[in-house]
């Protein structure tokens, strides 16, 4: 007997709970904030520096000519510096929400509670700034806020550091700082656990401004330097989060993917058909894209002689005009034409049929950007010597501190990205300029840029079976060293 299949049912989802003590607090609130609303039209003398700095930090954090909403919006200047293709303001003080309109007629301001909010949209970007520690229930209003996420949506929110209550409570009594009703102090903890109960992950966290005053240049120096280092930065005045959906409500978005696998090949004729034998088919269908970069191993009419003997594969081959492996990858990169792009290194020192790995953290959405580790696994003896090795463990603690996120190895050569994010790490690659011959960090600092999703990959690493390294240990040395600086200014000391 068969037996009968099992019933699909919507999952439960607990009805949202209405304190009666909440309708007292809101009244309070927005009596409150009608008053605050009108000393803010008045110059700022003491709060403004604090104020700038916000919006120089979102704006880094946010790339302009986005869709963006603000919940919290007050006079919506915040919004209104990030520049937005589509801005909405949410308040609930309809002094506020007046006032915002009449600054900013070109935005949009919807007077109503962030416990309710239900616009019917979903945006490239949220923000919450300095509003949690207002709120009277943060997981009804970060659950109401995941309603208005799309599967790539990134949520940026600011809150006090309890450590600043006691100085904050003298600077308002003295009526240097925004008067507040009795605050709700949270840790970076309580709040990545909320955003995690309303299907939101955390991927990065920074500590900000530690000198709430523009007294230059003990300012410039005490929130763009000192802050993000230990153990300055534990006395910020506030932690910015940025979250996205999290990779279960992500998940099943899209549907299988074409894969592009750029190869750039130099002085790799003896590797050729073993990446033809060994390359396995990905998502929905796999372009084989060769970089060839001048070698001296006719390795170009040996890749010419594999694609017309696999007709069966779909192939490309492209001459390199510059030079270097990240000029190869990004040339592989502007002719590909699958829904996600990953790089094969032509050594097959990572083993291409590694790549489904890759794929299904793109495809699962547990990543934005895969990246792939060496120093996981004990690798193959003469795989990497022991001087390159103490270089990766160095760089691999100093880019995971300038991108607030975890990266164990910088200089793997496989990494997959989905094409659409390519294309914005692309548009807005002037930002950092042409500056990386190696094309990994151009690929980390973009997507860490971006607000992408990095996550490392373990992979075994194996020894080469032809040709020698193009790697020089010293000489490649210097220029990750100066790159570490140069990514400090760009991203961390901004």
């Amino acid at each position: 007997m068969i037996a009968d299949a099992p019933i699909k049912t919507a999952p439960w989802s607990a009805p949202e709970y209405v304190d009666p003590a909440a309708s007292s607090y809101r009244v309070a609130r927005v009596e409150h904030w009608q008053n605050v609303s009108v000393r803010m039209l008045r110059p700022r003398r003491f709060s403004a520096y604090y104020h700038r700095r916000l919006a120089q930090i979102y704006r880094f954090l946010c790339p302009a000519g986005k869709s963006v909403l603000e919940v919290g919006s007050a006079h919506g200047d915040l919004l209104a510096a990030l520049a937005p293709e589509r801005g909405v303001g949410v308040d609930f003080s309809p002094a506020m929400t007046e006032a915002a309109r009449a600054k900013h007629p070109h935005l949009e301001f919807v007077e109503t509670d962030a416990h309710q909010l239900d616009l019917r949209e979903t945006f490239d970007t949220i923000i919450l700034s300095d509003v949690v520690n207002d709120l009277w229930d943060v997981q009804q209003v970060l659950t109401r806020v995941r309603r208005h996420c799309n599967p790539r949506t990134r949520v940026i929110l600011n809150f006090y550091s309890h450590l600043w209550a006691w100085p904050l409570s003298i600077a308002q009594s003295l009526g240097l700082a925004q008067p507040n009703l009795p605050q709700n102090w949270l840790t970076v903890e309580d709040v990545s656990a909320l955003l995690s109960l309303a299907d939101l992950e955390v991927i990065r966290i920074r500590q900000e401004v530690l000198f709430p005053l523009g007294v230059p240049p003990l300012s410039s120096l005490a929130n763009r330097y000192l802050v993000k280092m230990w153990p300055f930065r534990m006395g910020a005045l506030t932690h910015v989060l940025v979250a996205r959906p999290t990779n279960e409500s992500v998940a099943g978005a899209r549907k299988p993917p074409r894969v592009s696998v750029v190869v750039a090949a130099r002085n790799e004729a003896g590797n050729v058909e073993n990446i033809f034998a060994r390359t396995p088919e990905l998502g929905a269908g796999t372009e084989l894209v060769f970089v060839e970069g001048g070698s001296s191993d006719q390795t170009y009419e040996v890749i010419e002689a594999a694609i017309a003997a696999h007709p069966e594969r779909n192939c490309k081959l492209l001459k390199q005009q510059g030079q270097g492996k990240g000029d190869a990858v990004r040339l592989g990169f502007a002719h590909a034409t699958g829904e996600i792009l990953t790089i094969l290194d032509a050594d097959l020192t990572m083993p291409p049929e590694e790549l489904p790995r890759y794929i299904e953290m793109l495809v699962s959405g547990k990543a934005d950007f895969a990246n792939g580790c060496r120093l996981v696994y004990p690798m193959d003896a003469q795989a990497m010597r022991f001087l390159n090795l103490m270089g990766n463990k160095f760089f691999s603690l100093a880019f995971t501190w300038l991108l607030d996120q975890p990266v164990k190895d910088t200089l793997c050569g496989t990494k997959a990205i989905w094409k659409d994010d390519y294309d914005a790490l692309v548009a807005n690659r002037s930002y950092f300029g042409d500056f990386d011959p190696f094309g990994d960090f151009d690929l980390l600092f973009g997507a860490a840029k971006l607000n992408l999703k990095i996550l490392d990959l373990p992979i075994r690493y194996r020894d080469r079976t032809y040709g020698e390294t193009n790697i020089s240990r010293w000489s490649h040395g210097w220029l990750l060293l100066k790159m570490v600086i140069f990514a400090a200014r760009r991203i961390k000391f901004v």
